[in-house]
């Protein structure tokens, strides 16, 4: 059975947003990529929020073709190509999207099944208001936090609708040269 597990850059004040959505304040660079990259070869599946899926489809598909790609953008883009995409949204119609199932309802049960029918870890990118309902659910099985150096001071929560106390277990922290600290942690206990 695969494990669901998110990937979220988070500020130091536990903020994965600005007010308003902004997110000029990630540090993102090829260390990471490189970082994060290894990791999403080892998946073949992907679970997006609609607004974050809307972007990654505005880029990804073509990302590679581009004059100035990078070897991020070429392997990245190589990967959600190939990569199986589900999508939580109640007004996305997923039809025309390759390689894409669109999940408006029963989100418990529709993520368990996925679970159960993929070998591989399903990845979540981002996706605040996903996530919150994924947590909410506690269906969430691993988490990447990539912690960046800065207070926002408000925002939108990494942490939204926990109903009990979750029990963490550090299994890998890395800091990067740029200040960013990753910590990979799986949740243990969801009472």
């Amino acid at each position: 059975m695969a494990n669901l597990v998110l990937f979220m850059h988070t500020s130091l004040d536990g903020f994965v947003a600005g007010p308003s959505g902004e997110m000029d304040w990630i540090i993102v660079d090829e260390e990471i990529f490189d970082y994060v990259g290894d990791r999403v070869d080892e998946a073949d599946t992907a679970l997006y929020g609609r607004v974050t899926f809307e972007m990654m489809e505005a880029y990804w598909p073509t990302a590679a073709d581009l004059p100035n790609a990078t070897k991020h953008d070429i392997q990245h883009s190589r990967w959600y190509m190939k990569a199986n995409k589900f999508v939580l949204s109640k007004t996305l119609k997923g039809e025309h999207f390759k390689n894409t199932t669109v999940i408006s309802n029963n989100i418990a049960t529709n993520i368990n099944e996925m679970k159960k029918k993929t070998e591989k870890d399903i990845l979540i990118f981002g996706s605040p208001s996903a996530a919150h309902s994924l947590m909410e659910e506690n269906l969430i099985d691993e988490c990447w936090l990539f912690v960046n150096p800065i207070l926002l001071g408000q925002g939108i929560p990494l942490f939204k609708n926990i109903k009990d106390r979750t029990k963490l277990r550090l299994l890998a922290n890395h800091t990067f040269s740029n200040g960013v600290v990753c910590n990979h942690y799986e949740i243990i206990s969801k009472k």
